[in-house]
Formats: structure tokens, sequence, C-alpha cells
């Protein structure tokens, strides 16, 4: 009786590495670590020179909605920039928005510690802001590099807009939260200049239009839940 060898794969090769794959988990083990709050900031915290003057009860929760609304608007940004760097064509482009996400982790921690400040607690629907957002994000970058970037141009935008609503909103002895918003408000209309002026494209308007209706949506639920 004859017997043939069979054409199995070595160990070595079932092992062999998959970039995206590799990439993926990598991601996966990222996003695990946002959304149990295991990030740090590697700037000062804006806020720690500043007196604590919101006492009263009812203050401190409508800081703490803002500051909860501005924690899941990272926690989106977070995903976006991924999700988009995950798809990215460009070697250049891929490294520039993986920075980005790095400099927004600074504002995710500053958020999570006003808040921890304040007594309260992050929005219960941060999971699911990240799996959508991650998924939009990478479609962006699907549609190519200059869409991607003017997504993240247009992205910025709207959050420094975002962010001076919410300034408006502050008790005017709340410098602790102010010094926070105003430091993520610089960074974030840095982030959309740095995008702009590395060819991101203008949206259509009904895109824009689209966006500030999801980011509403956001805003609204992350606000009390």
């Amino acid at each position: 009786m004859t017997t043939e060898s069979a054409s199995f794969p070595s160990v070595a090769s079932a092992q062999r590495s998959n970039p995206f794959r590799d990439r993926m988990i990598g991601e996966f083990d990222l996003a695990l670590r946002i959304l149990a709050g295991v990030v740090e900031a590697e700037r000062r915290y804006p806020g720690e020179d500043c007196e604590e003057t919101v006492v009263e009860p009812d203050a401190r929760r409508r800081v703490a909605a803002l500051m909860r609304v501005n924690h899941a608007g990272e926690i989106v940004a977070q995903a976006l920039y991924h999700g988009q760097a995950l798809t990215a064509r460009d070697v250049e482009v891929r490294a520039a928005l993986r920075q980005a996400a790095r400099e927004e982790t600074d504002h995710l921690a500053w958020c999570a510690h006003r808040i921890a400040e304040l007594g309260d607690r992050v929005s219960l629907m941060n999971p699911l802001w990240y799996a959508g957002s991650f998924a939009i994000g990478a479609i962006a970058g699907l549609a190519g590099d200059r869409t991607s970037l003017g997504f993240v141009a247009e992205t910025e935008r709207q959050v420094v807009e975002h962010l001076e609503s919410h300034l408006e909103q502050l008790p005017d002895a709340d410098r602790r939260t102010r010094a926070v918003i105003e430091q993520m408000r610089r960074d974030e209309a840095h982030h959309g200049s740095v995008a702009k002026a590395a060819g991101g494209m203008d949206l259509p308007g009904f895109v824009q239009r689209l966006m500030r209706l999801t980011a509403r949506v956001m805003t609204v639920t992350a606000a009390k839940i």
C-alpha cells in the first residue's frame, strides 16, 4: 500500500505574519484600552493651577454633562483617526493620522480627569461611539487620502465650534474647566489646519450637514447617558 505525504502547511507558514490581521489585532487592543480609560496624558493638565469653584450640586452636574460630551467626542476622534489610518493609502498620511490620535489622547485623559473631579462618570455609550466612528473613519480612508484629510479638517472645524459653544455655557468662575476646553480648542484648530494644508479637500455640503446631524445625536445622548 502506497502512502502519500499530506500537503498540509507547516507551522511556520501558518504563523506567518499577516500585516492587515496584525494591525486589526493592534486596533482591537487599542480600542479596549481607550474604552477602559487606560490612557495617560503626555502634557500637563491645563486646569491644574486653577481653583475649584464648581461646588453646587446642580452646577457640578451641568459642567460634568458638558465634559462627558467632550469625552465622548474624544472617543469618536480616536476611532475616526485610527479607522482612517487603517485604510490610508499613503504611508505619510497614515503616520500623520496616528500622530494626531496620540496628541488627542491628552484630551481624552483631561476630560476623564475633570469628570472624575466633578464626581461623575463618562458616557455609557462610548463603545457604540467608538465602533461606529471607526467604521466611518475606515470608509473615509478608502475614499482616498485627500477625502480622508478633508474629513479630518471638517471634523475639527465642527469640533472647534462645538467647544466654543461649551465655553459660553460654563459658569464664569469655572476657570478650571475653561482652561481644559481652551487648550483642546487650540489643538483641534491646529489639527484641522494641518490636514487642510496637507491636501484635504472640501467635503460636499450634504456630507457636512450629515456630520453635524450625527454630532448632534451624539451630543444630546452623551450628555444624558
